[in-house]
């Protein structure tokens, strides 16, 4: 192997491992909702939309799409078992209305993504199946890259680091930035162009962390949200 597939698939490695901090970061709230045996106030939705980005993440790294792309689909699997398994937690303590909708939207994801699967292996030419999906598991990765801008947002309106856990923002950089490698060094834009972009929300997320944290620690007799 030439050092750069090697480099390649240890990027790829890297970022199946640090994924494990994003997939493990909800256990503190499914350990809260099944010590209260209720879902309170928390949203399904976060679980639902990241079933389906691994899901089609997952489908874009088979070699039915895309060559040697397996790193890709074996952190999706592990990243979509983990989703379902807090969807099964989410809607066995959810009350009558809330069960519904997440049962409406989990069948709404799975029939999307069989409708993905159906219609890309109905094109018979490699390189369109290639571009189609692509297209879609950028734009699915690019939109959950984009949702901490609330939270940083919010770090920034109230100069707290309060509700911008640490750990998950590390995860998030070294996730994506491992990627980011993995896909630069495969010549894949379908795979850097999306992890580029978490990468630098993720170093924003981090800088922000450092200034608040700082400064919270400065005048800690100040109240966290005014």
């Amino acid at each position: 192997m030439s050092p750069c597939e090697v480099s390649k698939d240890a990027a790829g490695v890297a970022g199946n491992i640090f994924a494990f901090g994003l997939f493990l970061s909800p256990i503190p709230t499914f350990r809260r909702i099944i010590r209260n045996g209720s879902t309170e106030m928390f949203s399904g939705l976060p679980y639902i939309y990241s079933l389906m980005n691994c899901l089609i993440c997952l489908w874009y790294g088979t070699p039915l799409i895309s060559p040697d792309n397996l790193l890709v689909t074996s952190v999706n699997s592990i990243g979509a078992a983990f989703q379902l398994l807090y969807i099964v937690l989410f809607l066995m303590h959810a009350q009558n209305g809330k069960k519904v909708r997440m049962l409406g939207l989990l069948l709404a994801v799975l029939g999307i993504f069989a409708f993905v699967v159906v219609g890309s292996l109905q094109i018979a030419d490699s390189n369109n199946r290639r571009m189609l999906v692509g297209f879609l598991s950028c734009a699915s990765l690019i939109s959950m890259f984009a949702s901490p801008l609330f939270i940083i947002n919010l770090v920034i309106r109230t100069k707290s680091v309060e509700f911008m856990p640490f750990y998950l923002s590390l995860s998030t950089f070294l996730m994506s930035a491992s990627f980011f490698l993995y896909g630069f060094l495969s010549d894949d834009a379908f795979i850097y162009v999306p992890n580029g972009i978490g990468t630098l929300l993720g170093l924003i997320q981090l800088v922000l962390y450092c200034h608040y944290n700082r400064s919270s620690s400065k005048d800690s007799r100040q109240p966290l949200i005014l």
